[in-house]
């Protein structure tokens, strides 16, 4: 496996597919990894930690940095190059400029329409396709592996893509399924901050999927979920059942629906989803 420093060294990954990531690699990466693999391209795995997807009260600071860990797994998922890109690769007009920069962009619909994600964090999605976008420039591949965890991110995602056509002719987005612990917990980079107990208490939020999924009228399930939530000490910040595309109220052009949940266990957030319905 090639490690790459420079983007003067991405070209004979160029066309090949990509798993995009911050890095604190944990299984639901290697099962992107090891789907990206199935298509015959090479395999590029790229690890940056993206200061301008983050809040001025969230955690980037912190945010886990696992590299030689992370390097491991990958080479063992099957990783044919991990690009990790210095801040000039990604902003070479700095950091300050680059901030900027995110606030200013023109959103697909779905980064600021639904109020999920995009209401607690105005900034998040801006900053999630800019430095997507400067990947997509960089990297050029012919497919693009994101996992549903972040289902609204995989819409956003999908979507900038969709509108961008011109600018990504070849390009894919695959979604590939969340990859859950055996008592149904979503892996996610952020579980590493839960203690014994709050690990308990964060299967609430699989708990409140499960208990929609059992709903047929909207209303109660989206009350049920809420229940389930704070009866595991989690403070809810939304559990919807939206449409899939546009993760908007549903209406007469539905053909889809999803569910979506977010909720603190102290200061640590998690979001979780599942489709419903059949």
């Amino acid at each position: 496996m090639k490690i790459i420093e420079s983007s003067r060294e991405l070209a004979p990954f160029q066309g090949g597919s990509l798993v995009a990531t911050m890095g604190a690699l944990h299984e639901g990466h290697a099962s992107l990894i090891r789907t990206a693999k199935l298509a015959k391209h090479p395999v590029l795995v790229t690890i940056f930690v993206n200061p301008t997807q983050f809040g001025p009260s969230e955690d980037f600071s912190r945010y886990p940095r696992t590299l030689e860990v992370d390097l491991g797994l990958a080479e063992t998922a099957g990783a044919d190059a991990v690009f990790v890109p210095s801040i000039g690769d990604i902003y070479p007009d700095g950091i300050e400029i680059a901030k900027r920069q995110a606030t200013e962009l023109a959103l697909p619909p779905t980064a600021n329409q639904p109020k999920l994600e995009d209401a607690g964090r105005p900034t998040h999605f801006g900053g999630v396709c800019q430095v997507v976008a400067r990947l997509f420039d960089l990297c050029r591949p012919s497919l693009a592996h994101f996992g549903e965890k972040d289902f609204q991110q995989l819409r956003v995602i999908t979507q900038l893509v969709e509108l961008n056509s011109d600018r990504w002719q070849a390009l894919k987005i695959v979604p590939c399924k969340t990859v859950r612990e055996p008592d149904g917990l979503a892996m996610s980079s952020r579980n590493r901050y839960l203690n014994v107990t709050q690990r308990q208490d964060a299967l609430g939020l699989w708990r409140a999927l499960q208990v929609a999924r059992e709903c047929e009228n909207l209303s109660n399930a989206e009350v049920m979920m809420r229940a389930t939530l704070e009866q595991h000490g989690l403070d809810p910040e939304y559990a919807v059942v939206r449409s899939s595309k546009t993760l908007c109220a549903i209406d007469a052009t539905t053909n889809s629906a999803r569910i979506l949940v977010a909720a603190k266990l102290g200061e640590i957030r998690l979001i979780d989803n599942a489709p419903f319905g059949n």
